[in-house]
């Protein structure tokens, strides 16, 4: 159920380093997602090609991995991100539906992701 978030580099050294972000949301567990692991510069990418190899989707976003990289590992996510994590989620509850045959509702109450993300 984990979820990752990176950004492409766009500048050399650290500032433009890939990132990466894996967030976990267990609804009926969590009272908001929370971060389970991050990185930066190969550690990030080796993050991205594991989650793709696990078929886990991958969501590039500059601004949410900024917010998001300044969170300790197993807290939740900040209030200002609720708002963007929300909307990756529904998106992937939505298309998981679609994938096994559900209708597609807003929200996918129950839904519970298969493990892809970004």
């Amino acid at each position: 159920m984990a979820r990752r978030f990176n950004t492409p580099p766009d500048k050399p050294g650290r500032e433009g380093a890939k990132r990466a972000v894996a967030l976990e949301y267990a609804r009926e567990q969590d009272p908001a997602p929370r971060v389970t692991a991050k990185g930066e510069g190969l550690l990030a990418l080796r993050m991205i090609e594991i989650a793709h190899a696990n078929g886990v989707e991958v969501r590039e976003d500059r601004d949410l991995i900024r917010l998001l990289a300044t969170v300790d590992v197993d807290s939740p996510i900040p209030v200002e991100a609720f708002q963007a994590v929300a909307e990756i989620l529904s998106y992937i509850y939505r298309r998981q539906g679609a994938l096994a045959g559900k209708p597609q509702t807003a929200g996918a109450p129950g839904a519970k992701p298969q493990g892809n993300a970004k």
